[in-house]
């Protein structure tokens, strides 16, 4: 299949994507509140740019990301790159420690580059009057992700079950809810949902699915999958205990200029 074949194709595929979307809005608009768009036309080239650039994204996404993600998975977990002149040996888990460090390193930097969390990052600056750091939010969230996916990447290597992790991050997180600032708790839950979309998701699924399909006794179905469960609840535990934290150093700075009495 040629590149205009596959761009035609993924471009009708996205139209009936954003075709609901598009009479959903405008029929609530026309029929419902019976008033007309204001700049139609800017509206329509809107929506010509947003089906234009889905399009390009699914293609680039197809022909790049996805490929070099497995081939990085793979290059990582070759039995000559872990084991290099030694002889044949039994790999453990640590013998995978830069495949460890790729996907943490993978991580931190995909979700820096993320247009949600930037998003929400602003707005939580501007809502909150300055009392959240749209820059450490967004790096309280990296880190999240990139625990995340490093101890997913973890389970993928080791074969532990994937509930064991799960169970156990989600009991650290309702415990965080009971001691987090009230402000931190809505946004850090909704951190974990935009954390994971355009540009994280592609590059954590193909990273998973090509790591389980080169790890010997993995199985792509079972074990390629999950990594982005992680990367929504790691930046939860994340964001919540950097306010607990700046609220620590708060009311410590606080005693500290008091003077003694």
């Amino acid at each position: 299949m040629t590149w205009a074949d596959t761009i035609l194709e993924t471009l009708v595929a996205t139209l009936g994507d954003v075709l609901p979307i598009a009479l959903a809005l405008f029929g609530f608009q026309f029929f419902v509140l019976r008033r007309p768009i204001a700049n139609l036309r800017r509206v329509l080239f809107g929506f010509l740019f947003v089906l234009l650039g889905l399009t390009l994204f699914l293609v680039g996404l197809d022909r790049a990301l996805f490929p070099i993600g497995r081939l990085m998975a793979t290059q990582l977990t070759t039995p000559e790159f872990l084991r290099g002149n030694l002889p044949e040996v039994a790999l453990a888990w640590t013998d995978y420690y830069w495949v460890l460090i790729f996907a943490f390193l993978i991580g931190f930097a995909t979700t820096l580059a993320e247009p949600a969390l930037i998003a929400v990052a602003l707005k939580a600056g501007e809502v909150s009057g300055g009392a959240i750091h749209p820059i450490s939010l967004r790096l309280a969230v990296a880190i999240g992700v990139a625990l995340g996916i490093t101890v997913g990447v973890f389970r993928i290597i080791t074969g532990l079950p994937i509930q064991w992790f799960i169970v156990t991050a989600y009991i650290i997180v309702v415990l965080q809810t009971w001691c987090a600032p009230r402000i931190i708790i809505p946004l850090a839950f909704d951190s974990g949902g935009v954390a994971t979309s355009t540009v994280t998701v592609p590059i954590i699924a193909a990273l998973g699915l090509g790591l389980a399909e080169a790890v010997p006794g993995r199985n792509p179905l079972t074990d390629g999958f999950g990594l982005i469960a992680f990367a929504c609840l790691f930046p939860i535990m994340t964001v919540m205990a950097y306010a607990q934290i700046a609220e620590y150093l708060a009311k410590r700075l606080k005693r500290n200029g008091q003077p003694d009495k």
